[in-house]
């Protein structure tokens, strides 16, 4: 074989060798990009749940960066008219940074029997409900879903009712718990939101 087929062959294989090196760093950056993407996201909201108006899953770390109000309500309750003030602290404070999620529950007092569209409609149409809200879940005990069980978990405080409120700073931790007989309006949770909000 001829110097210059040689040659030939050297050439070939390098530039194949150096193909398959880029390809393989490409291969490691495409691959660690969404484990850059979960690292970013606080544990809390690594979790997807189906939107109450149209079951489409939502994926809770699009709330991370925020001050977050999480809500186990119900349509058919005693305190269910704190939807009301609810609504007016999401509009108030929305602009700030703060989001107040909803989740429908049935546990309580069968105070929520609804279906998903009934529950919507509810919301919408009796208290002009505009806040995020969720498919019908189970807030408490073992059939808890994995966002409550974690909220109760960082807390020590379980829902015994409609309307208990968990508090989530912008860095996904939560930084309070408050029992159903606790207004949106109520000072104590305004103070601890505002808190909230003007925390990094």
């Amino acid at each position: 074989m001829g110097r210059t087929s040689r040659a030939l062959q050297m050439t070939v294989k390098t530039k194949a060798a150096s193909a398959a090196f880029l390809l393989l760093i490409a291969s490691s950056v495409l691959a660690a990009q969404p484990a850059e993407k979960t690292s970013s996201c606080p544990a809390l909201w690594q979790k997807t749940f189906p939107r109450l108006q149209d079951d489409k899953p939502q994926d809770l770390c699009q709330y991370r960066g925020k001050v977050a109000l999480v809500v186990n309500t119900a349509s058919y309750c005693g305190f269910t008219s704190q939807y009301e003030g609810l609504e007016k602290v999401y509009a108030r404070y929305q602009a700030q940074g703060l989001v107040v999620l909803g989740f429908p529950s049935n546990d309580f007092g069968q105070q929520e029997p609804g279906n998903s569209k009934q529950i919507a409609d509810f919301c919408f149409n009796t208290y002009g409900v505009k806040f995020p809200m969720f498919a019908k879940t189970s807030v408490t005990g073992n059939a808890a879903n994995p966002l409550f069980k974690e909220l109760v978990q960082q807390t020590g405080s379980s829902p015994r009712w409609n309307f208990h409120k968990y508090l989530v700073d912008r860095q996904g931790k939560v930084v309070g718990a408050f029992r159903s007989e606790t207004t949106p309006e109520d000072a104590l949770l305004i103070a601890a939101i505002q808190k909230a909000l003007k925390a990094p």
